[in-house]
């Protein structure tokens, strides 16, 4: 994934760019719309979501539209990792010697809007998702197509927001945990709003 030079922003969009550059390398995470507001002398948020969007469809960073707090600058994103083998879980095997590819994640990060979240909780233990895990999110357009099994994030009245397996039938939607200690949500379609599927787990150690 190339980092672009900065030559296509426009004067407001590289300086708002250059800021976010500096307060996330200081401060290692992503500021809010608030503070970048401040930080460029606005009084509405318009303006900064506006340059936000601009610098996004131009490819200097990631970030879920209306979500500050997801944003990533892309040249800072890793493109490929070195895949060295192999590791047993069960008996031994050889040690990895040579580098043989790349492990790429950028068609990943490339996709339009992804956006990550933390996990809390254990419901999906079972799906080796496990609370303070990192997940990253491709946005839903359309419920409907989605296949039963995909692993969605989805925000139903009164629970707030959920990760968990997605299942139709019989003109219900279960919400199902990867986790026998937690009993499906089970609601109509138009009672959720699905916002992404699950595309990768990131797990500090």
């Amino acid at each position: 994934m190339e980092a672009s030079s900065g030559d296509d922003l426009t004067q407001a969009q590289n300086e708002l760019y250059g800021w976010i550059k500096n307060y996330m390398k200081n401060f290692q995470h992503s500021p809010s719309i608030r503070q970048m507001m401040q930080a460029m002398g606005l009084k509405s948020p318009a303006p900064i979501q506006s340059r936000l969007k601009h610098l996004q469809e131009k490819g200097y960073i990631s970030w879920q539209e209306g979500k500050a707090r997801t944003m990533q600058i892309v040249d800072e994103i890793i493109e490929g990792v070195p895949i060295m083998g192999s590791v047993a879980a069960g008996g031994l095997i050889e040690t990895y010697s040579d580098v043989q590819e790349n492990l790429d994640i950028s068609d990943i990060l490339k996709k339009k809007n992804v956006f990550a979240l933390t996990v809390n909780g254990d419901s999906m233990i079972d799906a080796c998702i496990a609370d303070g895990d990192m997940v990253l999110m491709e946005p839903i357009k359309d419920s409907y197509s989605l296949r039963n099994g995909t692993i969605v994030s989805a925000m139903v009245p009164g629970l707030g927001t959920t990760l968990k397996y997605f299942v139709k039938k019989g003109g219900k939607i279960f919400l199902e945990a990867a986790n026998q200690a937690y009993d499906p949500i089970i609601v109509d379609l138009d009672q959720i709003s699905i916002q992404g599927k699950l595309l990768a787990v990131w797990r500090k150690v």
